[in-house]
């Protein structure tokens, strides 16, 4: 059985109104990723972060899963592939895919920094907010923020040097841990496709470039038609 490892960024979720960072109108051109991202921020100020994440997370409640994320979803069933994604979203769980690493958090979580206690987070979150296992007012949103070691890391390094395949789906390969993954993956042999609006330079056998909505449906069919992939280089 092929091993498939499919890394998805802001870009699987951008046509559902997620907004991306880095374009230009993105969230990076409308706040201080110093204020809202960063550990050093929330210290500063919890009430701007809370509120800046629970916009964002009335923004995901209101999204709905797009071709891309059924696409995905439907290869998720067969054995043999692990989906990792650097979003916070649960477009994918919500079009069914199964087993989903989240390296950098899920909106959907909260998280106690003084205990490290994690739970379903409410609608609104606030510094007011206790930790339902230590009673401590050190709530926060369960993402991983710059500065922060992504999740997980261990199973995705796991799955890499496992990988017959590697698929980078709408991210710009710049921002590491995760724009060395395709690297790693060559390392041991596997092939490398990239679908992504903007290609991003990096080193792929293959780049499709256009919107996750016809891109990736296209290569799942294309990839289930011929059996998943077709082996190492």
């Amino acid at each position: 059985m092929e091993r498939v490892v499919i890394l998805s960024g802001a870009g699987l979720s951008a046509e559902q109104g997620l907004g991306t960072f880095r374009d230009k109108d993105g969230l990076w051109t409308r706040y201080d990723l110093e204020e809202v991202a960063t550990p050093q921020g929330f210290a500063r100020n919890p009430a701007l972060v809370h509120g800046f994440y629970n916009a964002r997370r009335a923004n995901m409640r209101g999204a709905v899963p797009g071709d891309a994320h059924r696409a995905l979803a439907r290869l998720s069933t067969h054995g043999g592939v692990t989906l990792v994604t650097q979003n916070v979203d649960d477009l994918l769980e919500r079009a069914g895919a199964r087993n989903v690493i989240h390296m950098h958090g899920e909106l959907s979580q909260a998280l106690c920094h003084a205990c490290g206690h994690r739970w379903q987070a409410p609608d609104e979150m606030s510094p007011e907010d206790l930790c339902p296992a230590c009673a401590k007012p050190a709530t926060r949103p369960d993402v991983v923020w710059f500065g922060e070691i992504p999740y997980h890391m261990d199973r995705i390094e796991d799955a890499l040097a496992a990988a017959d395949l590697f698929v980078s789906i709408g991210t710009s390969g710049t921002v590491y841990p995760a724009a060395g993954f395709v690297d790693m993956a060559r390392h041991v042999g596997a092939r490398t496709v990239e679908l992504t609006l903007e290609p991003s330079g990096a080193i792929f056998d293959d780049v499709r470039p256009g919107p996750a909505s016809e891109t990736v449906p296209a290569w799942v069919e294309e990839v289930l038609s011929h059996g998943l992939g077709k082996g190492r280089r």
